[in-house]
């Protein structure tokens, strides 16, 4: 039985006995994956809608996560798309990457203003890095839609030949540890006073460090839940898009 990192890596999913979708950083390639259709036996309960920014990364899994907790997720590349949902998830992939393309398609800045605005956002990996004020082990010139206060280093945990899987305890989400796939990962290195700590590392050379924080609206791991089948993650932030989807423009 393949691990989900080992599935995710290999191109093969040991779950349903058949090769995975192909992944890629190209992002034309990762966009022809994510127009597929999701399968799911999930049926839609909420109104709520939750965008996936499309522009490079894991969409198509994420998409996925969100149909496992009830909620249709929208695919997001556009200023009207961005417009028209009440929350937000950043995928992991290239930090650099994603924020070119979103100058590219003039989304940059509306991302910026809705995410200070209150527009609940859910950062993973890349999005960890996309969500920081401040960033360590970057090109020089990198933006950031920022809005956590904290200070996270671009991978941290060393190359994707070093990925590893680890449990997590997550405070707020009850029941077992959960299990974090790091690829290619940040870790934030200081939390500010406003962010609040969530989890960290328990074991191994990488003990103690900061792997997720929320700050109000802003939610953001160093790791990809949306790889393993467990939704928790999502179905918290979901959970958060629910409350704050009525408050948004009301943070301080």
């Amino acid at each position: 039985m393949l691990t989900p990192l080992q599935a995710w890596t290999t191109g093969v999913d040991d779950r349903r006995g058949r090769p995975t979708a192909p992944r890629t950083d190209r992002a034309e390639d990762r966009l022809g994956l994510e127009f597929r259709p999701i399968s799911s036996t999930a049926v839609p309960s909420h109104d709520l809608q939750v965008g996936v920014l499309a522009l490079q990364g894991d969409v198509r899994e994420h998409l996925a996560a969100l149909a496992i907790v009830g909620v249709t997720g929208r695919i997001v590349r556009r200023e009207r798309e961005l417009a028209e949902v009440d929350g937000l998830i950043i995928p992991g992939g290239e930090s650099t990457t994603i924020v070119k393309l979103a100058h590219h398609f003039d989304l940059f800045e509306p991302l910026r203003q809705r995410i200070a605005a209150g527009l609940p956002t859910y950062g993973s990996c890349a999005g960890m890095i996309l969500l920081a004020d401040r960033i360590l082990d970057a090109p020089a010139d990198q933006d950031t839609f920022g809005g956590i206060d904290m200070t996270v280093r671009r991978n941290a945990f060393g190359r994707q030949v070093e990925s590893f899987e680890e449990r997590v305890q997550i405070d707020g989400i009850e029941g077992a540890p959960i299990t974090a796939v790091f690829i290619r990962a940040p870790w934030v290195e200081e939390a500010g006073p406003a962010a609040t700590v969530l989890a960290r590392v328990d074991t191994g050379p990488a003990a103690g460090r900061i792997v997720a924080v929320r700050q109000q609206h802003l939610l953001a791991t160093s790791f990809h839940p949306e790889l393993t089948g467990d939704a928790r993650v999502h179905q918290y932030f979901v959970d958060m898009v629910e409350h704050g989807a009525h408050i948004e423009g009301q943070t301080e």
